[in-house]
């Protein structure tokens, strides 16, 4: 069976079969095998799965709690940001791109972004200016942003068969609304997990 410790779009901690292609965390959130509580901490992060040999352990007591992501641009959905140490290069130019300097500014940006009262805040952003890798809410599902279509992800299945893309009024933005601003300014999220590289 697999254990809670998968990431949704909406920031959500769920039991999936999908593999994690990402690592991540927001600090220790776990006791025994259990999620207790969403965050402890503003800094959430996006680590590789193994950084110079070293691959994270699993539910160690007082230890933060090891997260994973089906794919970089649900990370970002969620409401994390690369690391800056085992992702140096790509932390650097996500700040950047983000136009904020340091990890606690960056990242207090994003709590504010991606939380409203402990529940995952959804943003207005017209679809017409929308990037590839953004994250939507369409009829409570959560779609990633491709250039001229758009993919529903499922919990079970990762992405499914893609749909037009709306190209007036405005979406309802998963993605905080910085991120996006990073991507629009460069960062390109890796999209898609090992059945959909060839997409």
């Amino acid at each position: 069976m697999p254990e809670r410790n998968r990431v949704t779009p909406y920031g959500e901690i769920i039991a999936t079969p999908l593999r994690g292609n990402w690592l991540g965390n927001r600090g220790c959130i776990h006791r025994g095998h259990d999620i207790v509580r969403p965050w402890a901490s503003k800094h959430w992060i996006t680590c590789v799965l193994e950084y110079k040999g070293w691959v994270a352990p699993k539910w160690v007591p007082g230890r933060w709690t090891a997260l994973f992501f089906y794919d970089e641009a649900l990370a970002f959905a969620a409401g994390h940001r690369p690391c800056a140490l085992c992702r140096r290069g790509d932390y650097n130019r996500f700040q950047i791109a983000v136009g904020i300097r340091g990890a606690n500014a960056i990242d207090s940006r994003l709590h504010e972004e991606r939380l409203e009262n402990r529940s995952k805040r959804l943003h207005a952003f017209p679809w017409r200016e929308l990037p590839a890798g953004a994250y939507v809410d369409v009829d409570a599902v959560p779609h990633v942003v491709l250039v001229d279509a758009l993919l529903p992800w499922s919990s079970q299945s990762g992405y499914g068969e893609a749909r037009a893309r709306p190209h007036t009024g405005d979406a309802r933005l998963i993605t905080p609304p910085s991120s996006v601003h990073a991507i629009l300014a460069g960062y390109a999220p890796q999209i898609g997990g090992p059945l959909e590289k060839k997409r």
